[in-house]
C-alpha cells in the first residue's frame, strides 16, 4: 500500500471526477442546455473556462453534466453485470454438470461476437434510450464477470470449509454467497473498478455512433461526435470531452490495478 502509486493516483483522479459529476446534480456554472448565439465558438476565458460550442453553450457545464450521465450509467452497468455475472458464475462453477455447460455455452456465444457490435445490435433493436443502452452494455459486460466468478467457485468448491458446510447440510445459497463469495470479492472488486473504465469507453463509443444518450442530455461521446466538424475552427469543443474521457478511463484503470496489486500483496 505504501508504494502503490497506481492506487493513490487512481483514487485521486477518480474522486475528482466523481465529485464533479455529483455536484452537477445541484450546480453547474451555466445551464448546460442554455444557448446564446452571441457567444458561439467563444475561446476558453475567465467567464467560460473551456469555451463555448456552436450553440453558445458553456462547454464546462456540459462536461459536468455529461460526466454525470456517462459515469452513473457506467456504475449501474458494472453493478448490474457484476451481480448477474456473480449469480451465473457461482451457479456454473459450484453446480457444474449440465448447468455449467448451458451457462458457459451461452457466455461463449456472446463472446464470439465483437463486444461493441453486439451492444450496437441490441441498442438498435430497442429504442434509443438510456435504459436500452444500459441493457445493451449489461449484456456486453456480464460474460467477463461470469468467468471471474466461475473460476473462483471452481477454486473453492472443494475447499475444506465448503466440505464442512456440506456435511452439516448447508444449501447452495449459504455455501456460495456466504462462504465462497467473500473469498472471491477482492478479485470481483478490482475487476469491477477496471470495468468502469471499459464501460465509460463503451458508452462514449455508442454515444459517438448515435446509439447512446440522446439530446438534449449531454454525454462525452456525443459531445465528441457533435464537435468533430468544428475541430479546426474551435478545437476546444472536441479536446475537452476527449481529455475527460481519457482521464476517467486512466483513473479507474489505475485504481483497479492498484487494488489488484494491494489484494495480491495482502493474500501473499
Amino acid at each position: 500500500m505504501k508504494h502503490n502509486f497506481e492506487l493513490k493516483a487512481g483514487a485521486c483522479l477518480g474522486t475528482l471526477v466523481l465529485i464533479m459529476s455529483v455536484i452537477s446534480f445541484f450546480w453547474t456554472p451555466y445551464d448546460y442546455n442554455s444557448m446564446d448565439s452571441g457567444q458561439r465558438f467563444s475561446a476558453p476565458s475567465a467567464s467560460h473556462i473551456l469555451g463555448t460550442d456552436n450553440f453558445g453553450r458553456d462547454v464546462f457545464s456540459r462536461i459536468m453534466a455529461g460526466g454525470r450521465n456517462s459515469l452513473f450509467l457506467a456504475v449501474f452497468t458494472v453493478a448490474g453485470a457484476a451481480l448477474l455475472g456473480s449469480i451465473l458464475g457461482l451457479t456454473a462453477g459450484f453446480i457444474g454438470g449440465i448447468t455449467n455447460e448451458i451457462i458457459m455455452r451461452v457466455i461463449d456465444t456472446l463472446n464470439s461476437f465483437p463486444g461493441i457490435v453486439l451492444a450496437l445490435l441490441f441498442a438498435a433493436v430497442m429504442d434509443t434510450s438510456q435504459f436500452s443502452l444500459f441493457i445493451a452494455l449489461l449484456i456486453l459486460f456480464t460474460p467477463s464477470y461470469t468467468r471471474v466468478m466461475r473460476t473462483g467457485a471452481l477454486q473453492y468448491k472443494d475447499a475444506s470449509f465448503v466440505r464442512a458446510e456440506r456435511i452439516i447440510g448447508a444449501g447452495f445459497f449459504r455455501i456460495t454467497f456466504i462462504h465462497i463469495l467473500p473469498n472471491i470479492a477482492p478479485s470481483l472488486l478490482s475487476a469491477s473498478v477496471i470495468g468502469l473504465s471499459n464501460a465509460i469507453l463503451a458508452e462514449a463509443s455508442m454515444s459517438y455512433l448515435g446509439m447512446g444518450i440522446q439530446p438534449p442530455e449531454p454525454s462525452w461521446g456525443r459531445m465528441l461526435q457533435e464537435s468533430q466538424v468544428f475541430f479546426f475552427n474551435a478545437p476546444w469543443i472536441s479536446i475537452a470531452p476527449g481529455i475527460f474521457i481519457m482521464l476517467t478511463v486512466i483513473a479507474f484503470h489505475m485504481l483497479g490495478e492498484g487494488l489488484r496489486r494491494s489484494f495480491g500483496k495482502t493474500g501473499s
